[in-house]
């Protein structure tokens, strides 16, 4: 978990790196310090996860833990930082890693390329893994995985911050950081809160990035369509939640609204495990 000796904190307060100076006159020494001593867990490295991993990894978070079966497709290109036609058909773990490796190479990156479900999400946080995350982050898109991430994080105890649904919202000065329980205009958080009752779990307890701007109709009703989602070769109907190819929405985003999303959730994680925000309560 995070640990912070005096040693770091010297170090840190007198020889600040020169990539993280400008943050240094933020955080402070002891706040760098803090945040190269932690470890972030990311389940999810599309469009959210992949802005998130991005700052913190700019913010000098030291260790992250990532998780996600998917690969770079076309589609993704739109709104995932991790997408470009150059990283077209690699798993998202391996360009998530090589992307956090060229901000700090000294980072340490652990990877699973892996389904996202109620049999998989314990071992997230024991096994052969270094060490426990300090904080995790969830930028799953599916409900049943999500539900199930967010079910194991809070048993664990481990401080988490979610990420609502940022498609088909179109004002980018809108989404804030509140309870889940509070929630509004955001289906997908409904679903959730549904679930996770039903589970005994306290929604008062979820951390959400979210937006309460209501779905126009007009792009609702573009959410209708539907696209078949051809499986990855690996899979069989044994290791889903849902069977392989089962039709998914297609909703409409911008890059705009799930970057602010993913940066809405870094910041967060940041001024936590910098301390910033025990000291100064922003």
């Amino acid at each position: 978990m995070n640990h912070t000796n005096s040693e770091n904190v010297d170090m840190f307060e007198t020889e600040i790196p020169e990539q993280y100076t400008r943050t240094g006159l933020i955080l402070g020494g002891e706040g760098l310090a803090r945040l190269r001593n932690s470890c972030v867990l990311i389940a999810g490295l599309g469009a959210v996860g992949s802005y998130a991993l991005e700052a913190l990894a700019r913010a000098g978070v030291g260790a992250f833990r990532l998780i996600d079966f998917d690969v770079v497709q076309p589609s993704n290109i739109n709104r995932q930082l991790l997408a470009t036609h150059a990283s077209l058909g690699r798993l998202k773990t391996d360009a998530a890693r090589e992307r956090i490796l060229s901000i700090n190479p000294s980072a340490r990156v652990e990877t699973r390329n892996e389904l996202i479900n109620s049999k998989s999400v314990a071992s997230f946080f024991e096994g052969d893994w270094s060490s426990p995350p300090d904080y995790a982050i969830d930028a799953i898109d599916s409900l049943g995985p999500k539900v199930a991430y967010i079910a194991e994080t809070l048993r664990r105890g481990v401080p988490l911050i979610s990420s609502m649904g940022a498609a088909l919202r179109v004002d980018a000065s809108l989404p804030r950081v509140g309870r889940l329980t509070d929630v509004s205009y955001c289906p997908l958080a409904a679903q959730i809160r549904k679930r996770l009752r039903r589970l005994g779990v306290n929604t008062d307890d979820v951390r959400c990035v979210y937006s309460p701007e209501p779905i126009r109709e007009n792009l609702r009703a573009g959410a209708e369509r539907l696209l078949r989602v051809a499986p990855a070769k690996e899979l069989t109907p044994e290791t889903l939640d849902s069977p392989p190819g089962r039709p998914r929405n297609t909703l409409g985003s911008l890059p705009t609204i799930v970057g602010i999303f993913g940066l809405r959730t870094a910041h967060e994680v940041m001024m936590e495990l910098s301390g910033y925000r025990a000291k100064f309560g922003a």
